[in-house]
C-alpha cells in the first residue's frame, strides 16, 4: 500500500552508484524528493532523471535533496549517472524491499504480459520526515516542474 500524505516515510539504507550507503535519516531536517523509477537508462527513466537533474540547482537553492531508487545494481546506476551527469544519489534496491515498504512495488502489464516491478512514483518528504506530497503513475513530461512547485510551496 502506497504511503499517504502525513505518513512517516519508512527508513532506508541503500548503496548508491558509488557504493556508499545512503540513509533517509541523513536528510533529517531537509526536504527530500524520493523518486522510484523502473530501470536505469531506459527512455522514460532517462527523461525523468535528466529533468530532475536540470531542476536540481533550483531544488538545492530551496534546500531540497533528490534521491532516485530503482531495482538496478549500483554498477548500472553508476553507468547511468556517468552517462547523463545526474549528480544526485541513485540507490540500488535490488531486492525491492524499500519499494515494497514505500508501496511502489506492484503488478504491471506490458504487451499483455503481467509482471512485478516499480510503479513510477515520486514522494516529497518534509523536514519532519513525513510525506508532504505523492505523485502516482508519474507522467514524465512536466513532472520536474510539478516537483519544483511543490518544494517551493513547502517552504512557505
Amino acid at each position: 500500500m502506497a504511503l499517504a500524505v502525513g505518513d512517516r516515510a519508512p527508513a532506508f539504507a541503500l548503496k548508491d552508484q558509488d557504493g556508499t550507503t545512503v540513509r533517509l535519516s541523513s536528510f533529517k531536517g531537509k526536504r527530500v524528493v524520493v523518486y522510484f523509477y523502473p530501470k536505469a537508462d531506459t527512455p522514460g527513466c532517462t527523461q525523468q532523471s535528466c529533468n530532475l537533474r536540470d531542476a536540481f540547482p533550483q531544488l538545492k537553492k530551496l534546500k531540497a535533496a533528490v534521491v532516485g531508487i530503482s531495482p538496478d545494481p549500483s554498477e548500472k546506476q553508476k553507468k547511468f549517472d556517468d552517462k547523463y551527469g545526474l549528480g544526485f544519489p541513485l540507490l540500488a534496491d535490488t531486492d525491492h524491499k524499500v519499494a515494497e515498504a514505500w508501496g511502489v512495488w506492484g503488478q504491471k502489464s506490458l504487451y499483455g504480459r503481467k509482471f512485478m516491478g516499480i510503479v513510477r512514483t515520486t514522494y516529497l518528504i518534509g523536514p519532519d520526515g513525513k510525506v508532504a506530497r505523492r505523485w502516482d503513475n508519474v507522467k514524465v513530461d512536466g513532472h520536474a516542474e510539478e516537483v519544483l512547485a511543490a518544494v517551493t510551496g513547502l517552504r512557505k
